[in-house]
């Protein structure tokens, strides 16, 4: 699959971004196995613990709509680099998507995959 459409989804999210804080956009979007996309930002709040990042928005998105087969999810963000997901949503994404793609898309066009299992090879699991 080429992923263009995917980052492109992710760059629109990005700015709907919340963040009157840290002022730093992400934007995601997620592909299920049957290619629909869902699309989140990052959401900030005074109390920083709830606060939710992009990754997690896009995928509680699909999840809460019955989705819970993913390909890949792009992510993106406002420092123009790539912007690798936090700790938190590795561990999201490695229990949603375990044997998805993540698509990190820079301001050049440029993009990096990697693995969820290649960001986090061991998770935490009950």
């Amino acid at each position: 699959m080429n992923y263009s459409e995917l980052v492109n989804e992710a760059m629109k999210a990005k700015e709907m971004a919340y963040v009157p804080y840290s002022k730093f956009k992400v934007g995601a979007a997620v592909v299920t196995k049957g290619g629909k996309i869902y699309t989140g930002c990052n959401i900030e709040n005074a109390s920083f613990g709830a606060t939710n990042c992009a990754e997690r928005t896009a995928l509680f998105k699909a999840v809460s709509e019955g989705d819970r087969e993913f390909d890949a999810i792009a992510v993106v963000s406002s420092s123009g680099d790539f912007t690798p997901p936090c700790g938190i949503c590795r561990q999201v994404l490695a229990e949603l998507m375990p044997e998805g793609k993540i698509i990190l898309a820079n301001n050049d066009g440029e993009t990096r995959e990697y693995m969820v299992e290649d960001l986090l090879p061991v998770r935490f699991e009950l």
